[in-house]
This record gives C-alpha cells, sequence and structure tokens, in this order.
C-alpha cells in the first residue's frame, strides 16, 4: 500500500459528526493528512499551500466546485473520494476531462433514508396520520376498524418510482412484509424488476394501483414536477404519497390543493420550496406528516459515510478500483 497525501475541503460546522476518533485514527493510517483543519474554500492561501501536494481530495458536505482553476492548482491530484451523497455540487466536467477517479458514499447514505421509508410506509398502512388526531379527539374505545378504511399493512400495495440506489434499499427492506410491490423506472426492465421483488408497471398504473406511492428518483430537468395534478388526480382517495427524494419531483401547488381537500395522505421529508413559507397550510394539516430533510444520515449516522469513503480511499491506497465509483455518463441520471 502507498499513503497518499490527502487534502480535506469540506465546511466544519456541516460535517461535525462525520469524524469520531475511530475515524480520525483509521484515516491517519492510511494517508498523509496534509492537514487537519479542512479546506472551506479552495482559492485562498491555505489551499495554495495544500493543493500542489494532494493526490486526493477527501471532501464532504460544503466542498467548492472543483473546476480548471483548482485543478490548475492541484498537478497531483488523481481521485476525489466524497464522505456524503450527491457530488454533483462540486464536481465538474473538468475533473473527468482531467482523469480523475471520482467516488461518493451515496451507499451509505441510502441506508437511513430506506429506513425512514419503511418506517413511514408501515405507519401509513396502520392509518396513523388520521387516526391520532381522531382518538385525541375521541378519548375514548371506538371500532377503528370500521371507522378508517384500509388500515392494516397486510397485503397492501406499496409502489415505488424509481429504482435508485435508495429505492432499491427500500425494495430490499420491503422482502420480508406482506406488500404487493410495483416498480417504475425507465432503466429497468421487467426481469431485473422481478429480481427486486416488484412487478414492472407504468407510471399511471402505480399511482392508480397503490395506496402507498414512495418517490425516488433523481432530480434532473426532466423529472422536475413529473408527479403533477394529473399523476396526483390517479391516487386512490386515502392513498399516502411518500416524498424522502427531492422536492422538485413534485408541483407543489397540485400537491398542496390534493392536500387540502383532505384526499390524500403525505409524508414529505423534502419539499419545494424548502424549507415551505411560514404561513404554507402543509404545517397545520391534519393529513400531511412534515419533516425538516432527516431522512439521510444526520449524526452519528454520518460515521457510516466517513466509513465508506475510508474504504474507498484504502483501496486507492492498494491500487484497486473503486467500488462505488461514479464515472462522467453517470451524472445524467443520479441523485
Amino acid at each position: 500500500m502507498t499513503r497518499p497525501a490527502v487534502a480535506l475541503a469540506m465546511v466544519p460546522f456541516l460535517t461535525a459528526d462525520l469524524w469520531g476518533p475511530a475515524q480520525r485514527e483509521r484515516l491517519r493510517a492510511l494517508a498523509d493528512v496534509l492537514d487537519d483543519e479542512p479546506l472551506v474554500r479552495l482559492d485562498d492561501a491555505r489551499a495554495e499551500a495544500l493543493l500542489p501536494r494532494a493526490e486526493v481530495l477527501l471532501t464532504g458536505w460544503g466542498c467548492p466546485p472543483v473546476d480548471e482553476a483548482v485543478l490548475a492548482r492541484a498537478p497531483r491530484l488523481r481521485a476525489i473520494v466524497h464522505a456524503a451523497g450527491t457530488v454533483k455540487n462540486h464536481v465538474t466536467p473538468a475533473c473527468y476531462a482531467r482523469g480523475l477517479s471520482v467516488t461518493s458514499a451515496a451507499a451509505a447514505n441510502a441506508l437511513p433514508v430506506a429506513e425512514y421509508t419503511l418506517a413511514a410506509m408501515l405507519l401509513a398502512g396502520k392509518r396513523l396520520l388520521r387516526l391520532r388526531d381522531r382518538y385525541r379527539a375521541a378519548r375514548g374505545f371506538r371500532l377503528w376498524p370500521r371507522e378508517e378504511e384500509g388500515l392494516g399493512n397486510y397485503e397492501k400495495t406499496v409502489g415505488l418510482v424509481g429504482a435508485s440506489m435508495i429505492g432499491r434499499r427500500v425494495l430490499a427492506l420491503l422482502a420480508p412484509f406482506d406488500f404487493e410491490v410495483l416498480l417504475y423506472d425507465p432503466f429497468v426492465d421487467a426481469g431485473e424488476a422481478r429480481r427486486l421483488g416488484a412487478e414492472k408497471v407504468e407510471l399511471e398504473a402505480l399511482m392508480r394501483r397503490s395506496e402507498i406511492v414512495s418517490l425516488h428518483a433523481p432530480a434532473l430537468p426532466e423529472t422536475r414536477g413529473m408527479i403533477g395534478a394529473r399523476e396526483l388526480a390517479w391516487l386512490r382517495d386515502g392513498a399516502t404519497l411518500i416524498n424522502t427524494a427531492r422536492g422538485s419531483l413534485v408541483d407543489h401547488a397540485a400537491l398542496e390543493a390534493e392536500l387540502v381537500s383532505g384526499r390524500i395522505d403525505a409524508i414529505l421529508d423534502v419539499t419545494e420550496p424548502e424549507v415551505l413559507p411560514a404561513g404554507s397550510p402543509l404545517y397545520e394539516l391534519p393529513n400531511v406528516f412534515l419533516t425538516p430533510h432527516v431522512a439521510g444520515a444526520l449524526g452519528r449516522e454520518t460515521r457510516r459515510l466517513a466509513e465508506l469513503a475510508l474504504d474507498e480511499l484504502e483501496r486507492f491506497a492498494r491500487g484497486e478500483a473503486f467500488r462505488y465509483e461514479i464515472r462522467a455518463e453517470d451524472l445524467a441520471r443520479i441523485a
């Protein structure tokens, strides 16, 4: 193994939980860390001193774009290892033109999002959004299965829009449960869908048949507003929409109208815009469960990201290919 020279580039207050003692010790064992204090800018005096020596840029949330000007100051740079999810905010076409290898910890971030999604599905199937407030108001016994149609998860139909890394994690977590699982993804054929534990369908069929719909498509120009008024109207009365992907996938005005009507429920970890205006009715509606973009890795969970990044750095030190390499052609269809 070699000991690559590594420069850190991330915003410390965004990555405060990323490096526990064990992760810092492992990093020092694997590489020559040029400075324990991460670069926040790539165009200041510290960057001018560190970048010429760096072989690997170990990045995290808040890393500035690595453009041609940065690369000109980093002649030895060979790889970017991102200890977070998307690389689209800082990896530029110039990185690939230079021949850099790029990897990210998106696979580690997928797990908590998938766990959140599974929990949301199970709670939605039990109709907890509606029952919580009704029980609070009634404060007494009711025959709840008669009061709330569709109560329970057995043989419920759930639909996933997108077999992304997170979508596939969700599919794996759904395997032990007695759900009928539908999948819409134009890049997945029927055979692969079956291997993932789902039935491949078109979007309209998924929206019409599913009692719970969960979004896992990437935020791309062609997916903006893909769930609009027409698609929401396809949902059956009482269906639940879960969004842990990006708010831009949904036409927010159309979604708000459906939710204000009370016809459907929603569990939303992301919105458009993010954060919603203080006067948005979604904060108060009884059929909406709104969380502040917390499904992904937070707190101690971020150490999974650090560990995956260190696994990739170890492969680099051994002269091996990255396990989670992101190629230039991947950027067009990943989050």
